[in-house]
């Protein structure tokens, strides 16, 4: 069942993601060689809590295993996404795509970043710019009487035309008072097909792009995602509202850029 938020939900969804910039923004200002994941995750949760909301991932189910024990997934270097925080210091030259959800007034955020640690490689920078270059084009494709797969297909197309893998089996999703909704949105598809986008409608689109071969497996702790070759892997994910000639992003990267850019 799809549901088309009102304009009062639309607001408490972007207040909900604006906190998840936040954290992110957060967690920016103490990225670097020697850091732990688990050491984000403590200020994470401490942050998100701090302002009156709920970490959305912590304690969240797996069909497969075990609940998710942390309130942000760090997926380093060939991991894809749902990394679970750990001990292992950062690297000069690793990345770090670190997803994030909250529960705000009975809303949730999501959205999620890749962190360059320290310096990286020409190879690894421009991944990254590629794949965040890829969520804003299908951003532009999220209005009213387009259909899902013009979002799918323009992410996939601007990743491929540049000899990336794209992910098949994890995707963009609905999102409201519950984090994950209908429908699903794909990174990859054909242009014209799926459902048609309305007014109101709230999704979060995350393109999830290997440096190699869009092959993946299950890691033993039932959680993480690695590419099968161990290529890096990239993921930007924004939360937004289709609207009628230009979507509305609700969620924001302007106080991760500003940190990350001085």
């Amino acid at each position: 069942m799809v549901y088309l938020k009102t304009d009062d939900e639309i607001e408490l969804l972007r207040e909900a993601n604006l906190l998840v910039g936040k954290t992110l923004a957060e967690l920016a200002k103490n990225i670097k060689p020697g850091v732990t994941t688990r050491q984000l995750d403590v200020l994470a949760e401490t942050f998100i809590r701090d302002h009156g909301a709920e970490p959305t991932f912590k304690g969240f189910p797996n069909p497969y295993g075990p609940e998710f024990p942390a309130s942000i997934c760090t997926s380093v270097n060939e991991v894809v996404i749902h990394g679970i925080p750990n001990d292992i210091p950062l690297k000069d030259g690793d990345i770090v795509s670190i997803d994030c959800g909250t529960k705000l007034n009975g809303f949730c955020g999501d959205s999620c970043y890749t962190f360059a640690v320290g310096e990286v490689s020409e190879t690894v920078s421009n991944l990254l710019r590629v794949t965040k270059e890829s969520l804003y084009k299908g951003i532009e494709q999220a209005v009213v009487g387009h259909r899902i797969g013009d979002i799918s297909y323009a992410v996939q197309s601007h990743c491929e035309n540049h000899g990336y893998g794209v992910v098949r089996e994890f995707v963009g999703h609905g999102i409201g008072r519950e984090m994950h909704e209908d429908p699903q949105v794909p990174n990859y598809g054909k242009r014209g097909n799926g459902m048609q986008l309305k007014d109101g409608l709230c999704i979060a689109i995350e393109p999830m792009i290997t440096y190699g071969s869009k092959d993946i497996y299950l890691l033993p702790d039932k959680w993480g995602i690695v590419t099968r070759d161990k290529s890096i892997s990239a993921h930007f994910e924004h939360t937004i509202c289709v609207r009628k000639g230009k979507a509305d992003i609700l969620s924001s990267f302007d106080e991760i850029e500003n940190l990350i850019q001085r």
